[in-house]
């Protein structure tokens, strides 16, 4: 058994269950693959009506058909995570972790164990298509810097078989120390946010140094949090010399979509059902742009039923077993540039609001403006003032991830400005524009 599949299994996630269970869908004929599918929607929404008092608490009406369903949004579950959780189902017995994402909507969420060991399975599934799961990974994510958070994931890293880069600093320094560790260790592959491993690629070719002439045990690089567009592609394939994969997931869902050797960014029918949503939420056919929305086909303890990211797609579909994620207009973060000169990716605000935030469901939502090398706005949404400790933490947790002596100002607001597209991004940088 793989190290990893070991550790989930010792934690009481009953892996090999699950990875039954996705042998089983995947077996399903393709003439029966939309039977499967609806039985699975209705199984689900039944047992949340039924077991979920929250749930029930939103879905006011009568409803005869899966559209009439009301789309849940991040803002629909600011509520503690107690109150949203399943009947028969305990914090303590479940998978429980937090997340802000990309759009800076903050709350907790939990999945049952089931559920959460076939997410893994679903991403061993896919990572094999390239021959990468557990094999040695160049890590390019944050980490949290509480000393008991960062010992959890450091531990999560040595038995994933990977190492962390510290992405908080993308100076010339910092990417020539990364250079060397690849000289002197075998990765098989690189994962990690987009705007990090663009701006490695772009020193690498400025300096003409191809990643695989150092290491030659690299297969791939792995994508993800945010848009991945074909100059970048271009850019990484070039600096590293080994292809491209793009992944679209979402931490409190599962893997959404993953792209298969063929270039296709593949959907996971297999524990999600995605829809394409106008702006009065009935859905769309393939080939349309619009609003997607998932649902969670397996998770008991926690309900995702049509439940909306923020993002907006184009599905093509191929049979019933086989859809694609054709377009994805989503999730790309701008560069912070400090007085130092030292440079991080926009996605450092994840960790501090992660740092910072109480499950309360006080603050609603959060965007970051920088408008000078060393000033930043916070502009959040909440029924309250946050108070001065909270404002010192977050002032902490910024001078402890980037650098000290910057100004932060807060404003209070009742609901932050969206864009056209009814995004909100985390971050945005006024001092290039």
């Amino acid at each position: 058994m793989n190290i990893i599949d070991f550790s989930l299994k010792l934690n009481g996630f009953p892996i090999k269950e699950a990875q039954n269970k996705l042998c089983e869908i995947q077996n399903i004929s393709e003439q029966h693959y939309e039977t499967y599918i609806t039985k699975a929607k209705k199984d689900i929404v039944s047992f949340h009506l039924k077991n979920n008092p929250f749930y029930k608490s939103i879905c006011k009406k009568e409803f005869s058909t899966w559209n009439e369903l009301p789309v849940l949004t991040k803002s629909d579950l600011q509520a503690p995570l107690k109150e949203r959780i399943s009947n028969g189902y305990a914090l303590k017995d479940v998978y429980v972790n937090k997340t802000s994402g990309s759009t800076g909507n903050p709350f907790y969420f939990a999945k049952d164990k089931f559920s959460h060991a076939l997410t893994w399975s679903i991403i061993q599934n896919r990572f094999n298509w390239h021959d990468l799961y557990g094999k040695k990974q160049a890590r390019f994510y944050g980490i949290p810097s509480e000393t008991i958070p960062r010992l959890k994931e450091r531990t999560k890293d040595f038995l994933s078989n990977r190492y962390r880069f510290n992405v908080f600093d993308l100076s010339d320094a910092s990417f020539e120390k990364w250079i060397q560790k690849f000289k002197y260790t075998k990765f098989v592959y690189l994962n990690g946010y987009t705007t990090v491993l663009v701006a490695f690629a772009n020193y690498l070719n400025a300096k003409n140094i191809v990643l695989k002439d150092l290491c030659p045990s690299l297969k791939a690089c792995v994508v993800t949090s945010e848009m991945c567009f074909e100059e970048d592609k271009t850019a990484m394939n070039t600096a590293f010399g080994i292809p491209v994969v793009n992944e679209y997931g979402a931490s409190e869902l599962d893997l959404i979509a993953f792209q298969n050797t063929k270039n296709q960014w593949i959907i996971n029918t297999e524990s999600l059902f995605i829809e394409i949503v106008d702006d009065n939420n009935t859905p769309l056919p393939f080939g349309a742009l619009g609003r997607i929305i998932v649902t969670s086909l397996y998770n008991k303890a926690h309900p995702f039923i049509r439940y909306e990211l923020g993002d907006l797609g184009i599905l093509k579909k191929i049979d019933s077993k086989t859809i694609i994620l054709e377009k994805l207009d989503g999730r790309r973060e701008d560069i912070i540039h400090l007085p130092s000169g030292k440079t991080a990716p926009g996605l450092s605000f994840y960790y501090v609001t992660k740092s910072v935030m109480k499950d309360t469901g006080a603050v609603k939502e959060i965007k970051v403006i920088q408008t000078s090398l060393n000033t930043f706005e916070i502009h959040y949404a909440s029924d309250s003032e946050l108070s001065e400790k909270q404002m010192d933490d977050v002032k902490n947790a910024l001078y402890e991830y980037l650098e000290p002596d910057l100004e932060v100002i807060f404003h209070k607001f009742d609901q932050l400005k969206r864009s056209k597209s009814g995004k909100l991004k985390q971050f945005t940088s006024l001092i290039l524009q």
